[in-house]
């Protein structure tokens, strides 16, 4: 299976996912926008997966609550901090989450896969948290 096919084999399963307030979908996108970027990627796409990618891994949001941090940022698209991709993006790929049966194992999986791409960027969190803190944690209203 191409990786496009794998692509969208997992979004139909996040999009149908039961659990609509949680919002695994989110993940999905942030994780493979930044697992596949290269120098064709808009800038702001890479940004976006990495703020998507810290708020799930370390502060616990939800999909909903990184797909409302992103509305959010689309506000104000100011000062985008410089990404340095990694030649090593993770060592989970979309094929690993594939592999794991539908299902809280396979939610489990994405929730690893996520964990996996974000700290294969670690030379860029600094940046990433002080975008994330100076335009999107100024106010409480994520929720």
């Amino acid at each position: 299976m191409i990786q496009s096919e794998k692509y969208h084999e997992l979004l139909y399963y996040t999009l149908s996912h039961p659990n609509r307030l949680f919002f695994i979908h989110q993940y999905i996108v942030d994780a493979q926008t930044a697992q596949m970027a290269d120098a064709r990627t808009k800038p702001i796409s890479i940004v976006y997966a990495l703020i998507g990618l810290y708020l799930a891994v370390e502060q616990k949001y939800t999909g909903k609550q990184v797909q409302q941090a992103h509305i959010k940022l689309s506000k104000s698209k100011k000062g985008l901090p410089k990404i340095n991709l990694p030649e090593k993006r993770g060592e989970i790929t979309i094929t690993d989450v594939l592999r794991v049966p539908p299902g809280s194992k396979r939610d489990k999986m994405i929730k690893q896969w996520c964990a996996s791409v974000w700290k294969a960027f670690g030379n860029n969190r600094e940046a990433i948290v002080e975008y994330c803190n100076r335009n999107v944690m100024q106010e409480a209203d994520i929720t």
